[in-house]
Formats: structure tokens, C-alpha cells, sequence
């Protein structure tokens, strides 16, 4: 599979949500439901590990990215992703960028 870059620099098919999703694989969403509720200290169901990829148009996100900052400002521009924007790095981009350090490579690539 080609490498699917997220608007904000992911990539969604590395993402275990996605992966869960694209193989249907009720057992892999239960135990990415638990790790993330474990690291981001919060109650996540295996029921909400469902996503498509935030560039897909199916309706079908993992519950942050239905409501990302980030991914509605690049779909209101109509960019490709954040690294294809002139207002690149933003105010709604930076914080992001500082906590995955990962995504900035990857979008500085995209850049050059």
C-alpha cells in the first residue's frame, strides 16, 4: 500500500485505527481501544476504532479526526496537506508539529 499522508503529516496507513478498520479486525480494535485509553488517559470503545483515513470522504473517522482543527482548515483550502499551504507552519499546525516530531519530518519532506 502507498503511503497515505493525512492532512496534518500522519500517516493514516500506519495508523492502528485505520489498520483495524481496513482488515475488520474486531480483536485489533479492542486492544487499540485499551492502549489509547491507557496513553491519553481517557475511555476509548473498541466500537470507536473506526477510520477510513481523514482524506476519505466516507464519513467514517476515528472520533478526534471528525473533528480536527487541522483537517477542516486544509479541506476548506482544498490542500493536498498542511505542507502544501502557504500559511505553513500555522497556529493550529504548531502544536501538533511540537508533540510528534515524526509528522514535522515528514511534512518538511513534502515541502522540498
Amino acid at each position: 500500500m502507498n503511503e497515505m499522508i493525512a492532512f496534518c503529516g500522519l500517516a493514516c496507513n500506519a495508523c492502528p485505527a485505520f489498520l483495524a478498520t481496513q482488515a475488520n479486525d474486531d480483536k485489533n480494535r479492542i486492544e487499540v481501544a485499551r492502549m489509547w485509553s491507557e496513553h491519553y488517559k481517557t475511555d476509548i470503545k473498541p466500537e470507536e476504532i473506526n477510520c477510513d483515513g481523514c482524506k476519505s470522504d466516507s464519513g467514517v473517522l476515528f472520533g478526534y479526526c471528525s473533528r480536527c482543527e487541522i483537517r477542516k482548515c486544509a479541506k476548506a483550502s482544498d490542500k493536498e496537506n498542511c505542507a502544501h499551504c502557504e500559511k505553513y507552519v500555522c497556529e493550529k499546525l504548531e502544536p501538533f508539529l511540537k508533540m510528534m516530531p515524526d509528522v514535522k519530518s515528514r511534512l518538511e519532506n513534502l515541502r522540498e
